[in-house]
Formats: C-alpha cells, structure tokens, sequence
C-alpha cells in the first residue's frame, strides 16, 4: 500500500504545515482531515476536525501519534490511549487512536488505506479503561466521544444501571450499561422521594458506587447528609 499515493489521488490533499510527511484536505466547508504517514511509510495516523479546526493542536496530535505509534498494526487493540500529551489552554491529557476496524475511515472509498490508518484524537485519560472491545469501542467512538469536535469536555467511562419506582424508568437486565455523566446526575437527582430506587454506576477502574434514598441519601450503604454533588461524581469517575 503506497500512502502518499492514496492521499495524492484524493485530488485536493495539500501538504500540512510544519509537519513532514503530512497533508490535510477538506471534503466539505465543516471538516477537516489531516493525515501523517509514519516514517517507514507502512502505517498513517489521521485526525479529523468538525465545525472547528486548529492547525497547532492538529500537528501536535498527529505528531505524538507518530512518535509513539498509536495503534499502529493490524492486531493493536480497538481502542489505545497514551497519557502525556498538552497542548496550549486544552484540557486534554491523551492521545487515543482508534483501529481501522472501528473507525472505518474510508471505506468505500479506498479500503486499503483505511486498513493502514488509525483515527487519533486528543483525549482524557478517564475516558477509557484499556480493555475495550470491538463493540464497546465502536460505541464509545462513534456515538459517545465525538472525536472529531476540539472543544468538547470529558466524557468520563462511566457503565450504570438503576430503578426508579416512582418514575419507573430504569435498566434492563443486571449488566451496567455505558452512559454519560448527565443522564448519571438526572437520575441520581430523580431517587429524592423515591424509596426502593437506585442507581449503580462504575469508572475505569471497575470502582463500583450504589446510591439509594430511604428518606436521607445513602452512598454504599453509608448514610450522606447531602445528595452527591456533580463535583464528586466526576471526580469519582476520574475527571475531576
């Protein structure tokens, strides 16, 4: 697979600024694309931008992908995340890659560029526990962390269940499915005057927390004075 031919054939593929090795083309007015090639040519790290795109923080993510190989190779997990990286005011401390069997980059298009490339993105640590799946990972990618939007704020790893008896909302089955931390603070809100409720949640490290209200809070099975506060909730889920 020649890279730097396929990115070529695109047509409007220009090189990147201050990066080797690199180009970036837009398919539409909202999106940006921006690849690196590796040094050997063998493997591609590509970051796409929407609606916002900033070249500084752009290079600096191609290039930390670059440097450590971010999922590069066919049998690297769906899902890798390595810490230390900064860039200007973000708040980002990682650099993930997903595989090409997640993020499908150019399918239909040219497959085998897609299967040499990994989609990098900024990132925090506590989005990821490392042992995602296939599934989990095209969930988490593609629906969850909106990967491409430079603005965004954590989206913490966060599984939950829970039931509410007097909304009667609540999971299906015993397994902790993935959510975000608003509908985790919508519903730990909903338990005050519902008896017999709760709510089970679990951050990256497995920890697992379960909230009930049977006229004051209890958290473990230890009685609160207050309602968990959004402050304690994301630093529990490691993104305080």
């Amino acid at each position: 697979m020649n890279i730097e031919e396929a990115v070529a054939a695109i047509g409007t593929a220009q090189d990147e600024p201050g990066l080797p090795m690199a180009w970036r083309w837009s398919p539409m007015s909202r999106i940006v694309f921006s690849l690196a090639m590796d040094h050997d040519g063998q493997w591609a790290y590509q970051m796409n931008s929407l609606d916002v795109h900033d070249d500084g923080l752009t290079r600096a993510v191609l290039a930390f992908a670059r440097q450590h190989q971010l999922g590069r190779g066919r049998d690297s997990r769906p899902l890798t995340v390595v810490p230390g990286f900064s860039y200007g005011a973000y708040r980002f401390d990682a650099v993930a890659a997903a595989s090409p069997a997640v993020h499908g980059y150019h399918h239909g298009r040219n497959e085998a560029l897609s299967e040499v490339v990994s989609a990098v993105f900024p990132a925090y640590q506590c989005e990821f526990r490392g042992d995602e799946n296939l599934e989990e990972a095209v969930l988490r990618f593609k629906r969850m962390l909106r990967p491409t939007v430079v603005s965004r704020l954590p989206v913490p790893y966060l599984r939950m269940r829970y039931e509410n008896t007097r909304t009667g909302g609540g999971s299906l089955g015993t397994s902790r499915g993935f959510t975000t931390q608003d509908v985790l603070l919508r519903e730990l809100a909903l338990l005050e005057g519902a008896p017999g409720s709760f709510v089970e949640f679990e951050n990256l490290h497995g920890e697992m927390w379960r909230v009930e209200w049977d006229g004051s809070w209890l958290v473990n099975g230890q009685q609160q004075d207050v309602p968990p506060s959004e402050e304690w909730v994301m630093k529990v889920l490691g993104c305080p």
